[in-house]
């Protein structure tokens, strides 16, 4: 009996299925661009080397298969392997890699997977959904989806989080960094008395998808159409080594939330953004 495909993508079967009344208009070689785009065909090969896998065997293999690796500096300030209930909070500069090496990190340490709190369109990544916690980053949370998160933070499990909720961009002086980060990791871990350690994951995405980006932002368009690059960018990361940079860690004891929240996120967004030069 053959192995279950965990996870295909297939550009045709998610057009005729959102776009149904519409799919018979697109133009065929829209489609094909599309394919191309997202590397479509080297996409599948990645995932079908990793079929059955799951969590972060699944993440390792992806890794393995890219021959991406990484390294930890400031490991010493990691906590003990025992020591699971607390919030990792990071930077968010590649979008897809450096959550799977976050997770595949974080299980080896501590020897039990984190949960990871993530957009909700990311559920979409079977192999990955005993690790993902949803969130709506483009409305209101349903009771279900808030219960899911709290239930996370209350577990004995470390709990990820990229508080930006979206990829770094690049800003003023071809800065790469996050956008605003949102403050509710702030008020879980005070609510779940969650010590906190900040990390800084080193890395950056193509030119070509900044420029994306500011180009969209100068027509004034919401949807994010540079996310649509995020898969090649994966490509791209073929054999590259990241580091991991890992500070002090923050105790909840220092930290108030509610009306400080908004303040502390940006006090602990600081610590992360400084790593790279304290460590």
């Amino acid at each position: 009996m053959s192995k279950r495909q965990w996870l295909k993508i297939d550009v045709d079967a998610v057009l005729r299925e959102r776009l149904p009344r519409y799919y018979r208009f697109i133009p065929k070689f829209l489609i094909s661009w599309l394919k191309r785009e997202i590397c479509q065909d080297e996409m599948n090969g990645m995932l079908s080397r990793a079929d059955g896998l799951e969590g972060a065997q699944f993440c390792r293999s992806v890794l393995d298969y890219l021959h991406v690796s990484y390294d930890i500096k400031g490991e010493s300030h990691m906590p003990p392997p025992d020591d699971h209930k607390v919030t990792y909070v990071c930077n968010h500069p590649l979008g897809g890699l450096d959550g799977m090496a976050l997770i595949e990190m974080i299980t080896a340490h501590h020897g039990i997977e984190p949960y990871f709190v993530v957009n909700d369109l990311l559920m979409a990544i079977e192999p990955l959904r005993k690790v993902f916690v949803p969130v709506n980053t483009h409305g209101r949370q349903s009771r279900r989806g808030t219960a899911g998160i709290e239930d996370a933070f209350a577990s004995d499990r470390p709990v990820i989080v990229f508080p930006a909720g979206l990829v770094s961009r690049k800003g003023k002086g071809g800065r790469i960094a996050d956008l605003r980060w949102r403050k509710s990791f702030v008020n879980l871990s005070v609510k779940y008395r969650r010590d906190i350690i900040p990390m800084y994951f080193d890395g950056r995405n193509s030119g070509t998808f900044y420029e994306m980006a500011r180009t969209r932002e100068r027509l004034g368009l919401k949807f994010n159409f540079e996310m649509i690059r995020l898969p090649r960018e994966v490509m791209l990361s073929r054999g590259k080594k990241y580091t991991i940079h890992v500070g002090k860690r923050i105790p909840v004891s220092r930290l108030q939330g509610g009306r400080r929240a908004d303040d502390e996120a940006l006090a602990v967004r600081k610590i992360v953004y400084n790593l790279k030069k304290d460590i």
